[in-house]
């Protein structure tokens, strides 16, 4: 059963991951995160604990809503042809919000401190996304709207154009702008004709 939160957790959960975009993970002290939040720090460590608890409950909050949004974009019910779904895709991601884009940025900061067998989001983030296109391309395969391949392989290289394309663009340049319906009209026409004159 999922945790309800009342309004202090909430504040803090938030004032929390506010000084993770500021200033990552590691630097995030209960000090700071208290008077983010406009809390007592005693607070903190009554409604959580500890301080790992609040990271790790903050993480899971953010990452739930997260992941509620990227099976929204990759969902494909009701999508009558695969160049809307991967246009829905390539939208959707460029549409998110900036606060969304810190999501995967925390996630992806995560990794250069992580312990290796610790479960990270940005794994559970790419995992969530290559499923579900590996179940899209497997059902066109299915209805014989393209030819027998190997679908995960299928959905590595659209998520790899769109990571590229769209999530590392968003996140680490300075233009922001990407024209996602250009990107995913270029990418469908190499996919579908191929490279060869």
């Amino acid at each position: 059963m999922e945790r309800e939160f009342d309004t202090t957790e909430e504040k803090i959960i938030h004032a929390t991951f506010r000084i993770f975009q500021k200033e990552g993970i590691d630097k995030a002290t209960t000090k700071k995160i208290a008077a983010e939040a406009g809390v007592n720090e005693v607070t903190i460590f009554r409604k959580f604990e500890n301080k790992k608890n609040l990271v790790e409950i903050t993480k899971k909050y953010y990452f739930d809503l997260f992941i509620s949004k990227i099976n929204n974009i990759f969902d494909y019910e009701g999508i009558a042809t695969i160049e809307d779904y991967l246009t829905k895709n390539f939208r959707g991601l460029n549409d998110l919000s900036d606060e969304d884009y810190s999501i995967i940025k925390v996630s992806m900061e995560e990794v250069s401190g992580s312990i290796p067998e610790k479960k990270l989001l940005i794994s559970d983030i790419t995992q969530t996304i290559l499923n579900k296109l590996e179940e899209f391309f497997k059902l066109q395969i299915e209805k014989g709207n393209i030819r027998e391949v190997n679908a995960r392989v299928l959905g590595i290289t659209c998520f790899s154009v769109t990571f590229q394309s769209i999530i590392l663009n968003r996140l680490y340049n300075e233009n922001n702008e990407v024209d996602a319906k250009k990107y995913s009209d270029a990418f469908m026409d190499i996919l579908y004709n191929g490279i060869k004159p």
